[in-house]
């Protein structure tokens, strides 16, 4: 609860390019000292560029709400929801296609504003950008926020939300789908081109519950498959792509974050066995290297710890997302999970 308020408190409310704030927005990062603050002289804290902290937000407070039946915060939080919808429907999709797209508006900003995020153009995509992962957390935002207004009496933005999310549902499942790769391409380009990139990011489509069950198998097995699987985790980015570094922050290191949701989406579609090999994967990365930190390398079937500074990948040796990537592995049950 006190996440969901702290998160609602600096959400935005008026519209500023250096920091990227777009009311209804949450925030991507804060930084209170300047010590840190003079790492990015060219940002102003809080700092928006996030495509999906908005929807994530909107996801977790539903199932907050599910979960403890906390109706007081509800009503507490119903202005920022409401907000954070808005701004799905709005500011993230000027072109009215449904999408949730980004592009940033400080040129000194960052130039990606998903998960794998970074001031160039590493993922080599021409904004404004649509990224898979970011339309199956929209369609599972939009399922949220139709729960919370249901549970408010708000009928007509509960039927809106729901009406939207199985739009953005099929558009996804048409524009997306690559049939001669059995897999979802990684993003839409400004143009709507597909980016036929073979990466991680539709693994997270599993647990958004936006992949028919005829495509499961398929976007499973292709996890699996040796060019992103590793025995220490699957890889951001596979190593047929021309673009490949094993080394590469986000074009071929293994993140345990993004296993996370992989784990999880295979829990929630019923691939108990898949996921245990995901799950066991992270712990080997954890007994092989003492510890689970942002990132870590896989070069011939062996670990690279990426916090020691050897490369030009710098991992931090301590991250809150990876530790939780495990801490909720050790403490759950090999019992399939619902979306």
């Amino acid at each position: 609860a006190a996440t969901l308020r702290v998160l609602a408190s600096y959400q935005g409310r008026r519209v500023n390019r250096r920091s990227e704030e777009q009311p209804g927005k949450i925030l991507h990062e804060h930084r209170f000292d300047r010590e840190s603050r003079s790492e990015l002289p060219d940002w102003k804290f809080p700092y928006y560029g996030s495509v999906d902290s908005t929807p994530l937000f909107l996801i977790v407070a539903q199932k907050y709400v599910e979960a403890t039946g906390d109706r007081g915060l509800l009503d507490a939080l119903w202005p920022s929801l409401a907000a954070a919808d808005r701004w799905m429907s709005t500011f993230a999709d000027a072109d009215g296609d449904g999408y949730v797209e980004y592009e940033r508006k400080n040129p000194r900003g960052l130039f990606h504003q998903g998960w794998k995020d970074g001031s160039d153009d590493h993922l080599g995509i021409n904004p404004p950008v649509a990224l898979v992962e970011v339309q199956g957390y929209t369609v599972g935002a939009k399922r949220a926020f139709g729960d919370l207004a249901s549970r408010r009496g708000e009928e007509r933005l509960a039927g809106e939300a729901r009406e939207a999310a199985s739009r953005i549902e099929s558009a996804l499942n048409r524009d997306f789908w690559m049939a001669d790769a059995g897999y979802y391409a990684l993003a839409l380009d400004g143009k709507k081109r597909v980016r036929r990139a073979i990466t991680s990011n539709p693994g997270h489509l599993l647990l958004a519950g936006v992949v028919p069950e005829e495509r499961v198998a398929h976007l499973a097995r292709r996890l699996f498959r040796d060019d992103l699987w590793t025995p220490f985790g699957v890889r951001t980015h596979s190593s047929s792509e021309p673009d490949f570094n094993p080394l590469g922050y986000h074009t071929g290191a293994v993140w345990p974050h993004d296993n996370w949701f992989l784990w999880r989406g295979l829990r929630a579609v019923g691939r108990g066995g898949d996921a245990r090999k995901v799950r066991d994967a992270m712990l080997r990365a954890y007994e092989a290297l003492g510890k689970i930190p942002e990132l870590y390398a896989v070069v011939d079937g062996e670990i690279v710890d990426l916090s020691r500074g050897h490369s030009t990948t710098r991992a931090n040796p301590l991250q809150a997302w990876s530790l939780g990537t495990l801490f909720d592995m050790l403490s759950t049950d090999d019992a399939p999970a619902s979306p």
